[in-house]
């Protein structure tokens, strides 16, 4: 019979290539997939606006029980002020803080810095930032109520404008916002809150007088409680015959 061949002895070297290529191989695919969830991600940002709270400007499809854009019901600007807190106000600017900045002598970015801004014309000044014609040919100053409308639904308020912020829906929030602006660069006083309505001033009287007079108060026309009409009816009757001759014979005497 032939002599049998003896097999080449494999090194250290040579037995550990093999895996280490596998590991290179499967590492290398999970780097990719990684890169690959990175630029999607990225991407959807961009396109649905994935990392902003906000409802889109423009929505899909109805949904049942969301309030349509321009159903807002109707708020007094002077009282909303009124109630403000600039600290909550700080705290929904922080969704403007990647294009803008509200410190005195602050850098213009994507948007203008925002020190100051109220009572400003509108669209023009801060350090030669270049304003869109929708902003800069729009005309007036930025008054509380301009800038309520403004945070509001900016492309309603300045068709047009390069502005791609959706707005706040909430009104609070854009109170709260105009409060923080107002205390980082001044402004004019608030606005005074409304006074209430004649028709709502007499019924809150009403109301109050009402709540004064307490339970004990009878009510004209009311019916008689019917436990003290059966205590009063056990209570003895005179007669009226009697009654009637007793006093017949007083006058005849």
């Amino acid at each position: 019979m032939p002599p049998l061949e003896r097999r080449p002895e494999l090194s250290a070297g040579q037995i550990t290539a093999p895996m280490n290529d596998r590991f290179n191989t499967i590492a290398g695919w999970v780097l990719f997939s990684g890169i690959v969830a990175l630029g999607l991600n990225a991407v959807s940002e961009r396109v649905f606006n994935a990392n902003r709270p906000e409802r889109p400007e423009k929505m899909g499809y109805p949904i049942e029980g969301v309030a349509e854009p321009g159903a807002e019901p109707q708020v007094d600007l002077g009282t909303l002020l009124a109630a403000a807190d600039p600290a909550a106000g700080e705290k929904v600017f922080q969704k403007c803080s990647s294009c803008h900045t509200a410190a005195q002598g602050g850098a213009n970015g994507i948007g203008p810095d925002l020190w100051g801004t109220v009572g400003e014309p509108i669209g023009k000044g801060k350090a030669g930032f270049a304003f869109s014609s929708a902003l800069s040919g729009h005309g007036g100053n930025w008054t509380y109520e301009n800038l309520f409308e403004w945070l509001k639904k900016p492309s309603a308020f300045a068709p047009g404008t390069k502005m791609t912020f959706a707005g706040l829906s909430d009104p609070k929030d854009r109170a709260n916002v105009i409060a923080y602006l107002k205390q980082q660069g001044g402004g004019p006083a608030f606005p005074p809150p409304a006074a209430p309505a004649a028709g709502a001033a007499k019924s809150d009287q009403a109301g109050a007088t009402a709540a004064n007079a307490g339970p004990a108060a009878a009510v004209s026309g009311a019916p008689a409680n019917p436990v003290a009409e059966a205590g009063a009816a056990s209570q003895p009757q005179p007669v009226p015959g009697k009654a009637s001759a007793a006093g017949g014979d007083s006058q005849t005497h």
